[in-house]
């Protein structure tokens, strides 16, 4: 009886959940508006803060980190290496320089507030990492996937992933603790596979994956096959302490160079719908709204910093490297709020004592509200400067 009740508690829920996506998703689809903030709506409803109806944020944020590395998957599988080298600069130094630049920044902002270098440089990461999560979603629901100022986005998104490494490994030396060097030498070499894996795939062009022929026309062991696909990789990158979506990007990259693309594309389809709702769900719950009302101007005008900074960064950063100001400006809209893995540096910054709770709950809402303020923000900018 108490299995029956507790699965039909689950069953509300999921009913509850999908009632308000539904509901919302109706009423933004009237306006044009993408089913992201539909997601992060829902979760500001339906999470602690709200209505309490989901008080467990961290089996959701679980969910959400799964519905992640699915995303990453596929933004892998739409990745063709030749084409990502041949924009080295655009991803190199486009993304070297909206890190110099927000490090920049917030050393003179921190020189006004006192604030200690250890800070500034915490929040200079924070903000210089974009999300891949909303921008490929927008990308994919408003833009070309194959335009220029698509793919120079997607290059910069990109290595801001690869980066996010030895970000933590810098802000765990600047927080004092002793650096694991089991834990280094372990993030070494898998980093040294990875490498050795994308030479290769580079050589070789195009790969062969074991029982393609049998699974092409198997469409039920085609989902299997898929996550195994997915999540194998993934696996195998987070047992080297690196990130478990890096490990699907590069899984997914490996399958663009294969003959399996389109159908592991289609066999995930629906559990990536579902998953990545999931983890903007997820989001939305970690709106406090009674926080956001005591403190909604200095939040506002944090939001107006960060969106202003980043998309000015940037714009000139694309520009810089040969993109028209139109290009780099629309590039800059995408890539103007702070990402998902924003949460990690910032949880690692409170765990660190280099920010303290206070500042840890300012920086939370604010990544979440620049997450959801994001597709306005880039539909704004091409009315503004015609449609892309």
């Amino acid at each position: 009886m108490v299995i029956i009740s507790a699965l039909a508690s689950e069953i509300n829920l999921l009913l509850i959940i999908s009632l308000v996506v539904v509901f919302l998703g109706l009423i933004l689809k009237r306006f044009n508006q993408p089913y992201i903030i539909a997601y992060i709506l829902s979760g500001v409803i339906l999470g602690p803060h709200g209505l309490s109806i989901v008080t467990d944020i961290n089996v959701a944020q679980n969910l959400g980190d799964v519905g992640l590395i699915i995303l990453m998957f596929f933004i892998g599988m739409e990745i063709s290496l030749p084409d990502f080298l041949r924009r080295w600069k655009v991803a190199f130094f486009g993304t070297g320089m909206q890190v110099i630049f927000s490090l920049i920044l917030m050393y003179i902002l921190g020189s006004i507030l006192g604030w200690s270098i250890n800070r500034m440089v915490l929040l200079g990461f924070i903000i210089s990492i974009s999300s891949s999560a909303v921008v490929i979603k927008l990308i994919q629901d408003q833009a070309n996937p194959t335009s220029k100022t698509s793919q120079n986005v997607i290059s910069i998104l990109l290595t801001q992933d690869i980066l996010i490494v030895p970000m933590i490994i810098l802000l765990t030396l600047l927080g004092g603790d002793e650096l694991d060097v089991n834990q280094v030498i372990l993030q070494v070499i898998g980093g040294v596979l990875i490498i050795i894996t994308m030479v290769i795939l580079i050589k070789k062009q195009k790969i062969k994956f074991p029982f393609e022929k049998i699974l092409k026309d198997d469409h039920e062991l085609q989902i299997f096959a898929a996550l195994i696909a997915c999540f194998g990789i993934a696996l195998v990158t987070s047992l080297f302490e690196l990130s478990a979506s890096l490990g699907a990007l590069v899984s997914g990259i490996l399958i663009n160079a294969s003959d399996s693309n389109k159908w592991l594309h289609d066999s995930l389809h629906s559990f990536r719908v579902v998953l990545i709702s999931i983890f903007f769900i997820s989001v939305g719950m970690l709106i406090d709204l009674f926080f956001l009302k005591e403190h909604l101007f200095t939040i506002s005008i944090l939001v107006l910093i960060v969106y202003l900074s980043n998309h000015g960064i940037n714009a000139v950063s694309l520009k810089l490297l040969g993109n028209t100001w139109r290009e780099s400006l629309i590039g800059g809209s995408f890539l103007a709020q702070i990402g998902e893995f924003s949460f990690v540096l910032a949880t690692l910054g409170l765990e660190q004592n280099i920010i303290t709770i206070y500042g840890y709950q300012i920086t939370i809402i604010i990544i979440a509200i620049t997450i959801f303020i994001s597709p306005f923000w880039v539909v704004i900018t091409q009315k503004i400067l015609g449609s892309s």
